[in-house]
C-alpha cells in the first residue's frame, strides 16, 4: 500500500525548497529527543494500525476520502516552515496560494468578483456563513432542513440566532411548501439550502428555494461542503443539474476540500458572493498586519492562526487536476456517482434488499426487508458486523421510513425511523470495485438471512 514514489518526490521538493534559503547562516541545532525520535515514530506507526482502512475501496461507510498525493506531498513541503495564513508576514506565499486557489473554487460556482477564504473545516465555515447573516439580519430567525447537518443549529445556538427546521419530502430535500408557510410567517433571517446532505447526499430544490427567497427578500446560504464539486460532474439528472446551475444565485458557499478535493483533513472554505461583507470583519490588530498593505487573509476570517500547509496542499492539487468540466478531476466524481448508481441498481434486483430512493450524487442507503421496521434494523447492524468481517465496512444511518416508503410493501411499521445501511463510494476506483463489494455484501446478507 505504501506509495514509495511520493517519499521521493518529497525528498526531492524539500531539496529545491531547502536551496532557496541556501544564503542563511547554518544552524546546526538538533532538535531535543532526536536520537529517539525512530522508536517514538515506529510505536505510532504500530498504533496507527488500529483504524478502519479509509484509503482502501473496500471502506464505503463514512465521508473519508484519501488525500491526492500532490496534497499529502504539498502539505508535507510546507510544514518545513509552518506558515500560519493569518498574516502575510506569517504565511506570504501560502496567503498568495490561497488567494489563488479560492479564486478557482469561486470559479466554479461562476463568481468573478467574491470574498472568500480557507477554514480548518466545514463546521468554521458554516459559522461564519451564519454570523454573516446574523449581521446582515440581526436576531432573525436561520431555517434549514430537518436533513441538514446538525451543526446548524448548533452553530445558531453559539450565535444566539434563532433555529427552526423545515421538514423534507420524501427524498430528503427540503420541502418548499413547508418553507413558503415558513416564510409567510416572517421573521426569517436566512435559509440554509443542503447541496447534498451528509446522511443520502440529498440536493435541496434549489431553483424553487431562491425564488421564495428572492420574494421574500430573504438570505440564501448554501451548504455544499459535501455536494459542492458535484457542479462539475456531466452525468447528475435534470433535476440535479438544475440545482448546480442556479448555485451561483446563493449569497454564500461553503465547500470542503477536505472531503471530495482530495485534501488533508483541517481544509474547508467559506465564499461570499458579495465582497462587501468584509466590512463586517474588520477588527485592529496593530501588531498583527504590519508587513503589507496587501490584504490579510486574518482581516477577512473569524478564525486567527491557520495551517498555511492546508492552502500550499490546495494550490498544488488544483494546479495538477484543474476544476474544469470534462478534465480528470471531474471524472473522477462522475465515477463516483457511477458507482452509487451501480450499487443501487443491484439492490433494486435483489428482493432481500428495501431501498430508499435513487442517489442524486454517491451516497447509496438501504437495508433489508423485513417483516417489520423493527426486525430491519436488526438485521441491519447484523449485516453491518458480518460485511466488517469481510473487510468491507459500511455505515449505519437511523432514516425516517417515509425515504423507504414505496419499497415497504407488507413491512409492519411500528418504528418512525428505519436502522439502514449507508454506503458512501467517494473513490473514484469504487467504480471498478462495486462488483467486489456486492459480492462480500451478498456474501454477508446470506450468513445473516440464511439462504
Amino acid at each position: 500500500m505504501l506509495d514509495r514514489e511520493s517519499v521521493e518526490l518529497l525528498r526531492e521538493a524539500l531539496e529545491k525548497l531547502d536551496a532557496g534559503f541556501a544564503t542563511l547562516p547554518e544552524n546546526p541545532a538538533r532538535p531535543p529527543g532526536s536520537e529517539r525520535m525512530a522508536d517514538v515514530l515506529n510505536a505510532a506507526a504500530d498504533k496507527l494500525q488500529n483504524n478502519f482502512p479509509y484509503f482502501h475501496p473496500l471502506y464505503a461507510g463514512q465521508m473519508l476520502k484519501p488525500p491526492h498525493p500532490v496534497a499529502r506531498i504539498a502539505y508535507a513541503l510546507a510544514q518545513w516552515i509552518n506558515p500560519n495564513n493569518h498574516a502575510l508576514d506569517g504565511g506570504r506565499a501560502s496567503s498568495a496560494m490561497e488567494k489563488e486557489a479560492i479564486v478557482e473554487l469561486a470559479r466554479m460556482f461562476g463568481w468573478p468578483e467574491h470574498l472568500g477564504h480557507l477554514t480548518s473545516g466545514g463546521t468554521m465555515a458554516n459559522l461564519e456563513a451564519l454570523w454573516v447573516a446574523g449581521q446582515l439580519a440581526p436576531g432573525k430567525t436561520i431555517v434549514a432542513s430537518e436533513q441538514a447537518h446538525y451543526t446548524h443549529k448548533r452553530i445558531s445556538g453559539v450565535l444566539q440566532l434563532p433555529f427552526e427546521a423545515i421538514p423534507c419530502d420524501s427524498r430528503a430535500r427540503m420541502d418548499v411548501n413547508a418553507l413558503q408557510k415558513r416564510l409567510t410567517r416572517g421573521d426569517v433571517g436566512a435559509v440554509v439550502a443542503t447541496i447534498g446532505t451528509t446522511a443520502t447526499g440529498s440536493v435541496d430544490p434549489l431553483k424553487e428555494i431562491f425564488e421564495l427567497c428572492r420574494s421574500h427578500r430573504v438570505h440564501v446560504h448554501a451548504d455544499a461542503a459535501y455536494g459542492g464539486y458535484f457542479a462539475l460532474a456531466s452525468n447528475l439528472t435534470e433535476e440535479t443539474r438544475a440545482a448546480f446551475k442556479c448555485l451561483g444565485e446563493a449569497d454564500s458557499i461553503v465547500i470542503d476540500p477536505h472531503k471530495h478535493g482530495l485534501q488533508p483533513y483541517g481544509c474547508g472554505c467559506i465564499v461570499f458572493r458579495d465582497p462587501a461583507v468584509g466590512r463586517l470583519y474588520k477588527h485592529e490588530s496593530p501588531y498583527t498586519y504590519f508587513s503589507s498593505k496587501e490584504l490579510h487573509l486574518g482581516e477577512i476570517s473569524l478564525e486567527c492562526s491557520r495551517a498555511g500547509a492546508s492552502a500550499v496542499a490546495l494550490w498544488s492539487t488544483q494546479k495538477l487536476l484543474p476544476l474544469a468540466r470534462g478534465g480528470e478531476f471531474a471524472k473522477g466524481l462522475e465515477s463516483c456517482r457511477e458507482a452509487a448508481l451501480d450499487l443501487h441498481r443491484r439492490l433494486l434486483g435483489d428482493k432481500r434488499f428495501i431501498t430508499a430512493f435513487p442517489p442524486e450524487l454517491d451516497i447509496v442507503v438501504f437495508a433489508p426487508r423485513a417483516a417489520s421496521v423493527a426486525e430491519a434494523s436488526v438485521l441491519t447492524r447484523k449485516i453491518f458486523d458480518a460485511s466488517a468481517r469481510r473487510n468491507l465496512h459500511l455505515a449505519v444511518a437511523e432514516l425516517p421510513t417515509e425515504f423507504f416508503a414505496a419499497d415497504m410493501a407488507g413491512m409492519k411499521r411500528d418504528r418512525p425511523a428505519l436502522a439502514c445501511l449507508r454506503s458512501v463510494l467517494m473513490k473514484p476506483e469504487h467504480r471498478e470495485w462495486v462488483g467486489r463489494i456486492w459480492a462480500i455484501l451478498d456474501e454477508a446478507t446470506t450468513e445473516t438471512l440464511g439462504s
